[in-house]
C-alpha cells in the first residue's frame, strides 16, 4: 500500500473533506491533494501527522522474511509446489465409493 492510497482511505473513512483534514493536520488542502494523487510524497513524519489528524495511527512490524534451505521465498516455494502438483492428474473414480454399513 502506498502513501497516497493510505491517506485517501484514511480521510474517506474519517468522513473528512480535503480542507477539513488539511486544517486538522496543519497543511494546505492543495498539498494534501498532491499527496493523495501521488504527485508529491510525504515524509514519514508528515504521513503520521496527517493520519493522526484523521484519527488513525500507524503500526509497523518488522519481521524477517522466511526462506527455505534452497533460498526460495516461501511464496515462491508454494508456487513451485502447486505447479508441480498440476502436472499430476487426480486419480479418483467418478462415483463415490463408501463401505456399506449394516443396518440394525
Amino acid at each position: 500500500m502506498n502513501a497516497s492510497h493510505l491517506l485517501k482511505s484514511a480521510r474517506q473513512r474519517a468522513g473528512l473533506t480535503l480542507r477539513e483534514l488539511a486544517e486538522r493536520a496543519g497543511t494546505s488542502h492543495s498539498t494534501l491533494a498532491a499527496y493523495e494523487s501521488g504527485t508529491k510524497t510525504p515524509t514519514v513524519k508528515t504521513l503520521n501527522r496527517v493520519l493522526h489528524a484523521a484519527g488513525f495511527a500507524t503500526d509497523v512490524e518488522l519481521r524477517r522474511r522466511r526462506r527455505s534451505a534452497d533460498g526460495l521465498a516461501r511464496g515462491d516455494e508454494l508456487v513451485a509446489v502447486l505447479e508441480l502438483a498440476s502436472q499430476f492428474p487426480a486419480r479418483h473414480t467418478t462415483a463415490l465409493e463408501a463401505p456399506v454399513f449394516r443396518q440394525l
